[in-house]
C-alpha cells in the first residue's frame, strides 16, 4: 500500500491510498476459497463448487465485498500511517478499481485542531450552599406524611366524607352495553382527590357500607378505545367499606417507617434532597461561569464538518422556518459547544483522566435508586441503547474534567438562603428555558470516532 499527501489546507488533508492489483487478488482468491465450503450449487457436492464456477455466478458482488473490505482496512492504516487525528468519518473517492487494477483512491479527511491550554490559574468561579429554612423542612414533613397516610374502619352507620377512603367493586354500561373496562373489584378511592374520573368521588359523598350507589360519569378524552371515549357511563357500585385517616404522628417511629434512624434522620435527609434540588441549577449556573472564561481565553479552529453536524443535532425537532429564523444562533451554539468539548477534552487527556464502565454501572445504579420499582427498565434501556451507555460515559468523564479544574482556580462558597436561591435561578434561566452553554458537543465530548472511548 502506497500512502501520500496530495493535499493539506487548514484542518482539511487529501490522502491518495494505492493498493497493489497483486493484493487486490490475493484477497479476492482469498474470499473465492472461503465460499466454496459455504457454496451449494445445483451439480456439485457441498465444498466442492469450483471458485471459477462461483466467480461466474458471484463475481461482481464477491470483488464489491472484497474492495470494501479492503477500504476498510487500508483507510484506518493510511490515518494511522499519517497520524492523523480525524473528525468525524473521512469521505472516499475511488479513482480507480476493478479486476486485474491496482486499486486507486482518495481520502477526504477533517482533521482536529491542535489545542494550546492557557493557563486556568486567574479563573475565578462561585459555588453555592444553600440553608434550608426549618419551617420547609416541616412543610415537606407534612407533605410525606399526607402521602402515607394510614387509613382505619368506619361504623357500618357513619357516612363517607371527603377525606375518606371508600372500597366498593362496580359494574359500568355505555348505551346500556358492557365495555372493556367495565368491572372493577375493590376500587380505593380517597374521596377528594377526583383521581378516577371527574365529578365521581362528589357522588360518593354520604354513602355508607354496603350501599349500592348508582351514577354518572364522562369517560376520558384520551381513552384506550377511541369509541368510548367522552362517552357518559352508567356506574353501579358496591360500597364494601369506608375507612378515615387516622392521625399521623410525627416522630421516631413514623421516620423508621420512612427509610430514616430518628426524625432528626428523617429531617436531615430532607433537608439534603431540597439542597440538591436547588444546587442542581445552582451548579449548572457555576458550570457556566467556568465554560465562558474558558471559551472566552482560548482560540480554536473548527472543522466545518463538525460544525454542520452539530448544527443537524441542534435543529433536527424544527421545522425549515424554524431552522432559517434561528440559523445565525445556531451556528454560533454549535461552535460554542463543539469548541468547549474540544478544550475540555484536551485538559482530560493531559491529567489523564479516565471512566471506567465500573463507574457508569454505579452512576445507573443511582438512577435505580431514583426510580424504586423500575429498575429493570432502566437496565434495559441501557443494555439496548449502547450510545446511551457511551453519553453517560462522556458526562461523566465532563464532569471529571470539570471537578479538576475547580481544584485548580479560585472558587469562592457562598451561602444563601432559599429566596436568594429561587432569584439566582430565576435570572439564570432568563435566556433559555434549558441554558445550552452549559452543554457542550456530545462530538466534541467523545473525541469523535477516530478516538477510543476507553480514553474516557
Amino acid at each position: 500500500m502506497k500512502v501520500e499527501v496530495k493535499s493539506k489546507k487548514g484542518l482539511r488533508t487529501i490522502l491518495s491510498v494505492i493498493v497493489d492489483k497483486k493484493n487486490v487478488q490475493t484477497k479476492l482468491d482469498e474470499r473465492l476459497k472461503e465460499l466454496q465450503k459455504e457454496v451449494a450449487l445445483k451439480g456439485f457436492r457441498p465444498g466442492k463448487v469450483p471458485p471459477a464456477v462461483i466467480k461466474s455466478q458471484f463475481g461482481k458482488s464477491i470483488y464489491g465485498e472484497v474492495v470494501d473490505k479492503i477500504l476498510r482496512e487500508t483507510t484506518a492504516k493510511a490515518i494511522d500511517e499519517k497520524k492523523l487525528k480525524i473528525a468525524g468519518q473521512p469521505k472516499i473517492d475511488l479513482k480507480q478499481f476493478g479486476e486485474g487494477k491496482d486499486l486507486n483512491y482518495e481520502l477526504q479527511i477533517d482533521c482536529l485542531p491542535s489545542v494550546n491550554l492557557q493557563s486556568f490559574d486567574k479563573f475565578k468561579a462561585t459555588s453555592f450552599k444553600v440553608k434550608i429554612e426549618g419551617k420547609t423542612i416541616d412543610e415537606r414533613l407534612k407533605q410525606i406524611a399526607d402521602q402515607n397516610k394510614q387509613f382505619e374502619d368506619k361504623s357500618e352507620n357513619e357516612k363517607a366524607i371527603n377525606g375518606d377512603q371508600v372500597i366498593f367493586d362496580y359494574s359500568a354500561t355505555v348505551d346500556e352495553s358492557k365495555f372493556e373496562g367495565s368491572e372493577g373489584k375493590g376500587v380505593q378511592l380517597e374521596l377528594g382527590k377526583d383521581l378516577f374520573l371527574g365529578g365521581f368521588d362528589k357522588q360518593l359523598i354520604g354513602v355508607k357500607k354496603n350501599d349500592i350507589k348508582k351514577l354518572d360519569a364522562t369517560l376520558p378524552a384520551n381513552h384506550p378505545k377511541k369509541e368510548l371515549a367522552n362517552k357518559k357511563a352508567k356506574f353501579e357500585c358496591k360500597i364494601l367499606n369506608i375507612k378515615k385517616p387516622k392521625d399521623v404522628k410525627i416522630d421516631d417511629n413514623f421516620a423508621k417507617l420512612m427509610g430514616a434512624k430518628d426524625i432528626k434522620d428523617l429531617k436531615s435527609l430532607i433537608e439534603k434532597q431540597i439542597s440538591s434540588q436547588y444546587l442542581q441549577v445552582l451548579n449548572s449556573k457555576t458550570k457556566k461561569e467556568i465554560l465562558d472564561q474558558i471559551e472566552k481565553n482560548h482560540e480554536v479552529e473548527l472543522p466545518q464538518n463538525l460544525i454542520d453536524q452539530e448544527i443537524s443535532i441542534l435543529t433536527q425537532n424544527l421545522k425549515p422556518d424554524e431552522k432559517e429564523k434561528n440559523k445565525i444562533n445556531n451556528e454560533k451554539l454549535a461552535k460554542s459547544r463543539i469548541k468547549l468539548g474540544l478544550l475540555l477534552n484536551e485538559y482530560g487527556e493531559k491529567n489523564n483522566l479516565k471512566v471506567s464502565d465500573d463507574e457508569v454501572k454505579n452512576q445507573i445504579q443511582k438512577q435505580i435508586q431514583g426510580m424504586p420499582g423500575q429498575e429493570k427498565m432502566v437496565i434495559d434501556y441501557y443494555k439496548k441503547n449502547p450510545s446511551a451507555f457511551q453519553s453517560l460515559k462522556g458526562s461523566i468523564y465532563e464532569e471529571k474534567i470539570l471537578e479538576l479544574i475547580k481544584s485548580k482556580i479560585n472558587v469562592t462558597t457562598k451561602e444563601v438562603n432559599e429566596k436568594e436561591a429561587e432569584k439566582i435561578i430565576a435570572e439564570f434561566n432568563k435566556p433559555n428555558i434549558v441554558n445550552e452553554k452549559t452543554k457542550t458537543s456530545s462530538q466534541a465530548k467523545n473525541k469523535t470516532k477516530s478516538k477510543k472511548i476507553s480514553k474516557k
